[in-house]
Order: C-alpha cells, then sequence, then structure tokens
C-alpha cells in the first residue's frame, strides 16, 4: 500500500494530453509524463485494503501494493525489481493495457480507482533511464534448443523466460521486423516503435536469436524445426479477421483493419508498402466494430486527414457505469471513449450493414445500412435484435474499415503441416494446464491458442508456456507460476 489516509487526501490525476488538433499532425505518443511528487500522490492512493483484488484482476498476477508502496517511498529500483518478477513488459502495458486491475480495485468501489497503469508505465520508464534495467544473460546454458514460431506479445514472454533458465532460444517472425502486433498491429501514437526495439535488443543481448522473414512452413522447413529443437512454442496469434460477406463486399474501398493499420505502422517506420496503398486522405471513412482496434482506425485516419469518420456497431450502446449486471470486482463492459475518439469521430451503435454499394467503376460510395433494436435477457445480454422499420438509409462512405475482431490463427500452412489438433473455435487445441499440444514437444501459448485477448493475457499465456516447457525439458522449474509472489 502507499500512505494510510492517501485515498482520503489525494484525487486521481491522470497525465495531461498534447492538444487533439495538434497531435493528429504526426505519429508520436502524446501523453506527458506526471510530476515525480504526483506520483508519488497517485501510489499513495493505494489503501490498505486487506484484500487487494487488483492482483486477481490482473492476468500477470502483478504485485500492485507492493511496488505502489514502493513509489510513494521513492525507492524506484525496488519497484522495478517488483514489477519485472511478474511482467517481463510493462512498457508495453503500461501503455496499451486497458487495465483490468483497476477495475477490480478495492478503492474504484466508490471512488475513482489507483492509477495502476500509468504508475507501472512510470516504473520501468524511470528504470530504464536510471539504468536498472541491463541484459542479464543465464549463466549457464541448459543446452536444450527451442523454437519460438511468433514474435507478439506471447512469443516474446515465453521466450524471455526460457531464456532466463538456459535453454537456447531462437524466435521465427515472418514479418521483416520483430514484435507481432506490438510492431504492425497498434499505431505508434500509443505505441512508439523505439519502445519495441528497446526491448528487442535488450533480449538479443541477453542471447535470443531472432529470425525475421521467416514463414515456417514456407521458407523454413517444418522438419528441420521438428529435428533441431527439443521443443516448439506456437505464438503466431489470432490472424484471420472476421469478415462481412454481404452483398458488394467486393468494392474496392472495404478492408480489413489490421491491413490498413500495418500498412500505417511500415510508413512511419520507412518500410516499403508492398501492396496498394490504403488511404483515408480526403475520404468519407466508416468503421465497422467497436473496440481498440476500432479506435486505431479513427486515430489513423484523422492523421491521414480523412473528410469524415465514423464508428458503429450493431450491438446496443454500452452503459457509462457500472450496473447490477456488472458488479464490483468483474471487468465492466462500459462505453470507452478514446484519445481517437476525441480526435473526432461520429459514433452509433445499434446499427446493422445492409449491403456496401459500389459505383459504374466498382469503387465504394455508399452503405446501405438499418436501425436495430435489441431483446435483452434477464442478465442483461443482448441476445436477439429486430430491425426499426423506417430507418433503413444510404451513408456517403469511399473506405469501410471491418475491425470486428478475429476469428482463430490461419491454418494453412504451418499449422495444418504440423498436424497438431484445433478445438470447436478452430484455435490449437493445448490444455491451459500444460500448454501441450497433441504432440508432446509441441506447446500454444496466447491467442493461436485462447483466442482474441488483450496483450497482458498474451504475455501471461507466454509466461506460463515456458513454465511448461522447462518442466518437459528438465523435469522441474525454476520459473516462478503467476500465482506465486515472487520478487527479490
Amino acid at each position: 500500500m502507499g500512505k494510510v489516509t492517501g485515498f482520503q487526501e489525494y484525487d486521481r490525476v491522470a497525465p495531461t494530453k498534447e492538444e487533439a488538433a495538434t497531435r493528429v499532425k504526426h505519429y508520436g505518443e502524446f501523453l506527458n509524463e506526471l510530476p515525480s511528487k504526483e506520483l508519488n500522490n497517485q501510489a499513495a492512493r493505494c489503501m490498505d485494503c486487506g484484500v487487494p483484488f487488483c492482483q486477481s484482476g490482473c492476468p500477470l498476477g502483478n504485485v500492485i501494493p507492493e511496488f505502489n508502496d514502493a513509489v510513494y517511498q521513492g525507492k524506484w529500483e525496488l519497484a522495478a525489481n517488483i514489477l519485472l518478477s511478474t511482467n517481463n513488459f510493462p512498457e508495453f502495458t503500461g501503455r496499451i493495457c486497458p487495465a483490468p486491475c483497476e477495475s477490480a480495485c478495492v478503492l474504484g468501489i466508490n471512488r475513482p480507482p489507483v492509477s495502476i497503469e500509468e504508475i507501472e508505465k512510470h516504473i520501468i520508464e524511470i528504470a530504464f533511464e536510471k539504468g536498472f534495467i541491463k541484459a542479464k544473460a543465464p549463466l549457464i546454458r541448459t543446452g536444450k534448443k527451442v523454437a519460438v514460431i511468433g514474435s507478439g506479445p506471447a512469443g516474446l514472454a515465453a521466450a524471455a523466460q526460457l531464456n532466463k533458465v538456459g535453454h537456447e532460444v531462437t524466435v521465427f517472425e515472418r514479418d521483416d521486423a520483430p514484435g507481432g502486433l506490438l510492431r504492425y498491429g497498434i499505431p505508434d501514437f500509443k505505441l512508439q516503435k523505439n519502445v519495441v526495439d528497446r526491448r528487442i535488443d535488450l533480449m538479443k543481448e541477453e542471447g535470443i536469436i531472432f529470425k525475421c522473414n521467416a514463414n515456417v512452413g514456407e521458407n523454413v522447413e517444418i522438419g528441420t524445426l521438428l529435428r533441431d529443437f527439443s521443443a516448439i512454442v506456437l505464438a503466431g496469434g489470432s490472424t484471420i479477421p472476421r469478415d462481412l460477406p454481404i452483398d458488394g463486399r467486393s468494392a474496392k474501398g472495404v478492408h480489413f483493419a489490421m491491413d490498413f493499420l500495418k500498412q500505417q505502422n511500415k510508413r512511419v517506420a520507412s518500410r516499403p508498402v508492398e501492396v496498394e496503398d490504403i488511404m483515408a486522405t480526403g475520404k468519407n471513412v466508416i468503421v465497422i466494430g467497436g473496440g481498440d482496434t476500432g479506435s486505431d482506425c479513427i486515430g489513423t485516419s484523422n492523421r491521414h486527414g480523412a473528410k469524415s469518420v465514423m464508428q458503429f456497431e450493431i450491438m446496443p450502446m454500452p452503459p457509462q457505469a457500472r450496473n447490477e449486471h456488472m458488479p464490483w470486482p468483474n471487468y465492466p463492459m462500459l462505453l470507452k471513449n478514446t484519445s481517437s475518439h476525441e480526435e473526432g469521430a461520429q459514433r452509433a451503435w445499434s446499427v446493422n450493414t445492409k449491403n456496401f454499394i459500389a459505383d459504374e467503376k466498382g469503387n465504394l460510395k455508399a452503405l446501405k445500412v438499418v436501425d436495430v433494436e435489441w431483446e435483452i435477457d434477464a442478465n442483461g445480454r443482448p441476445v436477439t435484435f429486430k430491425e426499426v422499420a423506417g430507418t433503413e438509409r444510404d451513408l456517403p462512405c469511399e473506405l469501410v474499415l471491418l475491425a470486428m475482431g478475429f476469428l482463430h490463427p490461419q491454418k494453412e500452412g504451418l499449422i495444418e503441416k504440423l498436424g497438431v489438433e484445433l478445438d470447436n473455435r478452430g484455435n490449437v487445441k493445448a490444455s491451459e494446464h500444460t500448454y501441450q499440444t497433441n504432440i508432446a514437444k509441441i506447446f500454444a501459448a496466447g491467442d493461436v491458442r485462447r483466442g482474441q485477448s488483450l496483450v497482458v493475457w498474451a504475455i501471461s499465456e507466454g509466461r506460463e508456456a515456458a513454465r511448461k516447457v522447462d518442466e518437459y525439458l528438465m523435469g522441474t522449474t525454476k520459473l516462478a507460476s503467476k500465482d506465486a509472489v515472487a520478487y527479490a
């Protein structure tokens, strides 16, 4: 905890942001840092709650009261050690995690919760600044070689943990640079890529090998991996997007959100875009889907200079505060107003897309939509909908971005050739207790196993899978479970 009476003395304070009109002119991060004194005050708000539900709310089991207390006392190295004992990459989660820990904060029952995510970000950034973060290569190698396929958060976490206990780890990434969705899914204005590069460079110093442009099953032989590595971790993510197969889907101007975002991240990095450009400049843009990916499309479209940006989804508008169906400390599905929404976007809910309308040249020119009305069950969940008569209309639009989530990993290629079993959702079937597939030496972690989820869950999966790989290889493991409190 922080100060005994801190939660009574200090209000929650968020960092200031660069003005929306200014930040849409660049792709850099725009949150300002909190002053040191304010950080101490925010950490002081962590109360002596007895049972820290924030820790159970965090998929990583972060030891939150302890690092808050260290921050309150100004013990930054101790705070960093506590944080890194459970989270390999707090510089990522401190920027892009939706903070389920804050939803579970006891103070949040009737007051604004402790700003855990912001404190976490400052801990790691101050630790880097003060030189506390250094490469720590293992002193002894086990002689066991592990291949990690995919360099997103799950793959990076698994690689880091396996390397820590002395295994020789090679990470295979089919893109031209490591990072997975951290590199090519999340916009730079939320996560600048120098932050990713800094961590990758550190992992290389620690002995991890990264092989990019390495598409296992295509230009990397599966047989070679099975022969040369003692274990394989599949961490390729959930990459097949949910489509909208309605009339006019083939119109020029209808694209998946991730194709749009990946292109822009490549432009910012001065890397070649080898497919046709998808640009929002001067266009009426409609984003279909209300999650974080949709929000990222809004921010990117505004930076392109879109004529207008609209976002809608078929589900009803979420509530702005907890209700009887979302009691504390459960994670509440509330209305989110992101920084991208602040930059300009019209939003609508309970809207169904009927078809895409193209001009005589096949270019998208409008969407036909209709309002819908939902029937809500006793648990507050929408179950069925019907169209509202008289609400059908055409919306002018030259670019549609489909941001409706992801279904499962790509099956063609690696997964099919390996012969691993899939579950009924199309994900790689692996027990949540062992992370092991039907092939003994092959493990799975992250979205490829559990389906589309949060970055913090992917890191947790990577860490837990690494424990099971280590047990498989050595018969025991020195890696701590997320349920164990282990820090120096």
